[in-house]
């Protein structure tokens, strides 16, 4: 990841963002209209499927670039995000800019893609990132990505990032806050069982090629609908589990810039430092308490 932020500093941060029309390397593509046909959808779920709860929304700054980070949940739905969504719209309107990264697997699913991104979806790359912060936009990212989406239902109230720090080093770099966000429940519209993607990749390793020649990332077994018991990492419909989010107070750092970025050490700390300011902010959600309502600093 360091030789993303080595090559982009001092460059034009518009540069490559312009290639070709709903392949995720363009920040012009979001549409405000598409969003607001989409919305009567968005609230029916909010209001009646997922019986949304939410709180913290008065830590959002009022101005200014953002990272706000998440905790995937719910599979390849990830229900979490999309009332984030609603909430977001609900609270701000239409024209206050959110982007969120995708990951490069997702554009491969062209009508899913070219939804995706006149709502605001662009590719999970630092250059994207970097162009959408610096036009003062906020940047939502889920960094532990598929592993977090299908993890193990025992770990639902667990947040896994799976050791990824680009995140840290994009907020550090560009010199943003971070801000967390969490959830309960929507690890409960399926039931995970297992992970066996090991078990897949040593077979790859043997000899075996991958489906239509992607790694999946994840292998799960999950129970749920449509498909009863389920084998891989196959879409799914939620169960109508309410789900509870919460925005937390920002974090902010002692230290930025590209000599904090390239420090090793600083980067494990304030990794570190999220992830479990978020663990104990999830802990209280899920037994029921408030947040802390306070900012933090490293």
């Amino acid at each position: 990841m360091f030789s993303y932020f080595d090559a982009l500093t001092g460059s034009n941060s518009n540069e490559g963002t312009t290639r070709s029309r709903f392949d995720g390397w363009s920040l012009e593509e979001r549409d405000p209209h598409v969003i607001q046909s989409l919305l009567s959808v968005g609230e029916w779920l909010y209001r009646h499927y997922f019986r949304v709860t939410t709180d913290g929304w008065h830590h959002i700054p009022t101005d200014g670039s953002m990272l706000i980070v998440g905790s995937h949940n719910g599979g390849m739905f990830a229900p979490d995000m999309l009332m984030f969504m609603v909430d977001w719209f609900r609270q701000f309107g239409l024209e206050h800019s959110v982007y969120g990264l995708m990951h490069p697997n997702v554009w491969m699913v062209p009508i899913y893609s070219q939804l995706t991104v006149k709502l605001g979806a662009v590719m999970a790359h630092p250059k994207m990132a970097i162009a959408a912060l610096r036009r003062g936009a906020a940047v939502l990212v889920y960094p532990g990505g598929a592993e977090d989406l299908w993890r193990p239902h025992s770990l639902r109230h667990r947040i896994h990032f799976a050791g990824r720090k680009g995140f840290i080093k994009l907020a550090l770099l560009e010199r943003v806050p971070i801000v967390p966000a969490i959830s309960s429940g929507a690890h409960d519209t399926l039931l995970i069982l297992a992970d066996y993607y090991k078990e897949l990749r040593q077979l790859h390793d043997w000899g075996m090629p991958w489906l239509f020649g992607f790694d999946p990332m994840v292998f799960p077994i999950y129970l749920g609908l449509p498909w009863g018991l389920a084998i891989g990492p196959l879409p799914n419909i939620p169960l109508p589990v309410a789900i509870h989010t919460r925005i937390c107070a920002p974090i902010v750092f002692e230290r930025y810039g590209r000599a904090a970025a390239k420090d090793r050490d600083y980067v494990d700390a304030c990794y570190e430092k999220v992830c479990n300011q978020m663990q104990l902010e999830l802990d209280r959600l899920v037994e029921g308490r408030s947040g802390t309502g306070s900012a933090s600093y490293l």
